[in-house]
């Protein structure tokens, strides 16, 4: 059975990304989730008499306001598009390699708080060598370089939910 504390972290992931709906199912139990203001279903896993297995309902928490407010200040907004501007010429640029997600999840660049970072700009690396961590599903994937060559720069903040897919590093591959 899925535990609130569990829903409440899948409702967050979701809420920080583009997805709009997830449907999952563990040892018989589903879980449904739907993001637009609607409802989360919850079935459990049928007991072993013959009655119908409860479902709940609960409507899904709007984000908060405050999240909204450092979107709504004009200076802050120029800069972080500015960023992205530059950060899309380097995405785009054919000569360095890209490691990106293997799957969504949240991305960290030391193996715990206060450690150092596994690497950093100008750093060397090796195909094998470890490069961050992605959590997903409170499970710590590590995330190797799969190239020899130099980290030229590192495209996501420590903390930041990631997509699958989404460029993480840039590489000059040797």
């Amino acid at each position: 059975m899925w535990k609130l504390h569990e829903i409440r972290e899948i409702i967050k992931l979701i809420d920080q990304t583009g997805v709009t709906e997830i449907q999952l199912e563990e040892e018989g139990s589903k879980l449904s989730i739907k993001k637009g203001g609607d409802v989360v279903s919850y079935v459990a896993a049928p007991a072993p008499v013959a009655a119908p297995a409860p479902v709940v309902e609960a409507p899904v928490a709007a984000p908060a306001p405050v999240a909204e407010a450092p979107k709504a200040a004009p200076a802050p907004a120029a800069a972080p598009a500015q960023a992205a501007a530059a950060s899309d010429a380097d995405v785009n640029d054919p000569s360095l390699h890209k490691i990106t997600s293997p799957m969504v999840g949240t991305f960290y660049k030391s193996p715990e708080p206060g450690a150092a970072a596994y690497v950093s700009a100008g750093d060397k690396v090796e195909d094998n060598t470890i490069v961050c961590i992605v959590e997903a599903m409170k499970l710590f994937n590590e995330i190797e370089a799969e190239v020899k060559g130099e980290i030229v720069k590192v495209l996501v903040e420590d903390g930041q939910l990631v997509e699958y897919g989404q460029p993480l590093f840039l590489v000059k591959a040797e």
